[in-house]
């Protein structure tokens, strides 16, 4: 699947829009079309070259919202057409 992403290719320069393929998800990933994101100071942050977590190229935005294209085969938690916030970090989902 094609795309539209902006792109941070490298620390310390200004973002840029570009075509990129995307694979299906692998058996417990979850496709997502975006809604909207925002750019928050985790953004900023990674983007000044300062994190040292952080990985060029990158699509920065972790904080968003949108809807499930295709899931996984193992994925039973979401479905297609379910409206999602993406979440990088673990959760327990018992509290």
């Amino acid at each position: 699947m094609k795309t539209k992403a902006a792109l941070a290719l490298k620390a310390a320069e200004d973002l840029v829009i570009e075509e990129i393929d995307l694979d299906g998800p692998k058996e417990n990933e979850v496709l997502i079309e975006v809604k909207a994101t925002g750019v928050c100071h985790t953004d900023a942050f990674t983007l000044s070259g300062d994190d040292p977590e952080g990985i060029f190229p990158a699509v920065l935005g972790h904080e968003g919202a949108g809807v499930v294209v295709e899931v996984g085969s193992s994925v039973t938690s979401v479905k297609p057409g379910d409206h999602v916030i993406p979440l990088y970090t673990p959760e327990c989902r018992e509290c």
